[in-house]
């Protein structure tokens, strides 16, 4: 036998047991198993972008927040408390390695009676959060574009709305034709993408300390101590203001439970998913610290940001790198953005998937089938896609309701991460909660808070934060929704295993027939 032969068995064999695994949650394997622990990690660095998102969010704390020292601080405490939930996320994940993710796994943490509630709105919750995060960041990329094309073209190109309004629904829908790959092929693509994330990011650091001559840079107590505590957020206390500046660190590490979306797709998921999670979030933790300090120490005279790009990172690189070197560094940067909103809109369409296939949606499972020939779910691609591109289209006729749904993104995320990893250790003892650890094992709110206040005050129609009421009253509508109508047909995650085999059974001894529904999972009215 060759080494390719060996390995092919060893890939063969692992990955009947992690179907194994998958069949002993309820769930038949639809996926091909395709990422390599390479790919897996590449999948979770590359879901957080570092250099693109710290790029579209500095500006506020250096500009909105406390200031530069809330750059750097409010990073490495938020990457801490990140750390955490990161942590109690893989540990999770490792047990319940589905497409559903934490979704799947709220509702097996908590008594019976609360399953289906819990399950759904954890569900929702996840679901509108992914969502919002493809949007935001496919409008962050388009700017990003845009703001290269000022540069190049010496502020002679114009800026509107509508351009990138415009370029974000061009971008999403490569994205979503890029997503109707077989997963064999988007393995291979995620793989290159950790190497331009974190190779972008080094660069970007050597060069600007390069760049920049050492009595231009600023000095300590600027970039960590008191003269670099700047209070720009008009009407709130400095300690809250210095705070804002969680909101870089908070859109930037999020997400991160989106590589527990594409379980189903990994070699040696109990082990590469949760390791790959964990790993991510140290490793973006740390060199984004590294960037953040880089970009406040070289940043020069605050009263120059943002510039004519409206990025302040942006215009910190041309100052220091010039125009030249700042549109080469700049092409990594927004392919960084790019592979974020790739390996985002696989991630929620899974989640649409799962949700769908356990029939919490009223779409008579539309979204959770599986094409036959790339073995993925397109229609839940392409749902995604196009409910993506909305946001988008809102901001043409309001940019307020429209950021408030971009805020959305972390909210919606942390809340559904603190939900499911709460349960896991207040029904810990519970007799009807059985949690069996997987490999990954571990023997732990702030910046959801943060992220809905408003940045001034006082608060009028314009400065007021939207994410707080469109949030409450998305969470809301599901549950009277749940209450009128959803709880008839979705009771928690079912599995559809038990269903896929009735199926075949009945399709081999009599062909000619419909196939047979199982009853299980379409409980009577007496079912409770």
């Amino acid at each position: 036998m060759t080494w390719k032969g060996k390995n092919t068995a060893t890939a063969e064999a692992q990955a009947d047991d992690d179907d194994a695994a998958l069949e002993a949650l309820g769930y038949k394997p639809s996926f091909r198993r395709e990422f390599t622990n390479l790919a897996t990690i590449s999948f979770a660095f590359s879901i957080m972008g570092m250099c693109s998102s710290i790029a579209t969010t500095f500006d506020t704390p250096m500009l909105y927040g406390g200031g530069p020292a809330s750059a750097v601080w409010c990073w490495i405490l938020g990457a801490t408390m990140c750390l955490t939930l990161g942590a109690s996320i893989a540990e999770i994940v490792s047990a319940f390695p589905t497409a559903g993710g934490l979704y799947t796994a709220s509702a097996s943490l908590v008594p019976a009676k609360y399953r289906a509630i819990v399950g759904f709105n954890v569900g929702w919750l996840n679901l509108l959060g992914q969502v919002a995060g493809v949007s935001s960041t496919e409008f962050g990329l388009a700017r990003m574009i845009l703001a290269a094309a000022v540069l190049g073209t010496d502020d002679k190109f114009e800026v509107t709305q509508a351009k990138i309004v415009g370029l974000m629904i061009a971008l999403l829908t490569v994205h979503g034709l890029l997503n109707s790959l077989a997963t064999k092929w988007l393995a291979r693509m995620t793989s290159v993408f950790v190497f331009v994330n974190v190779g972008a990011t080094i660069i970007i650091i050597i060069v600007m300390l390069a760049t920049t001559p050492r009595h231009e840079m600023h000095p300590a107590s600027y970039v960590f101590g008191g003269d670099g505590i700047i209070n720009q957020a008009g009407g709130w206390p400095t300690g809250i203001a210095f705070l804002f500046g969680l909101l870089s660190v908070q859109w930037t590490m999020t997400d991160y439970d989106a590589t527990a979306h594409i379980s189903e797709e990994v070699q040696r998921a109990a082990y590469a998913a949760p390791s790959a999670i964990f790993v991510a979030v140290i490793g973006t933790g740390l060199i984004g610290w590294l960037l953040n300090i880089v970009m406040v120490l070289c940043s020069g005279p605050i009263s120059n940001l943002p510039g004519p790009s409206g990025l302040s990172f942006f215009q910190i690189m041309y100052t220091r790198i010039g125009k030249t070197g700042t549109l080469i560094l700049w092409v990594f940067v927004c392919f960084t953005a790019f592979a974020v909103v790739q390996t985002a809109l696989q991630a929620t369409a899974r989640t649409l998937y799962a949700i769908s296939r356990d029939r919490g949606l009223p779409d008579g499972g539309l979204f959770g089938k599986i094409n036959k020939r790339t073995k993925t779910p397109l229609y839940a691609v392409w749902a995604v896609t196009f409910v993506a591109m909305l946001p988008g289209l809102l901001d043409l006729a309001s940019p307020i309701a429209a950021n408030a749904i971009f805020a959305l993104t972390t909210v919606a995320l942390d809340i559904s991460y603190i939900v499911p990893i709460f349960c896991r250790r207040f029904f810990r003892n519970h007799p009807d909660v059985v949690f069996q650890p997987g490999p990954f094992y571990m023997p732990g709110a702030l910046g959801a808070i943060i992220l809905c206040f408003p940045t001034y005050l006082p608060t009028t129609a314009q400065t007021m934060n939207y994410a707080s009421v469109i949030f409450l009253g998305v969470l809301s509508i599901a549950l009277v929704w749940y209450a009128l109508s959803a709880h008839k047909h979705y009771h928690g995650p079912q599995g559809n295993l038990i269903k896929h085999v009735i199926t075949e059974i009945a399709s081999s001894t009599a062909p000619d027939l419909e196939p047979i529904e199982e009853p299980a999972l379409k409980p009577s009215k007496s079912t409770p």
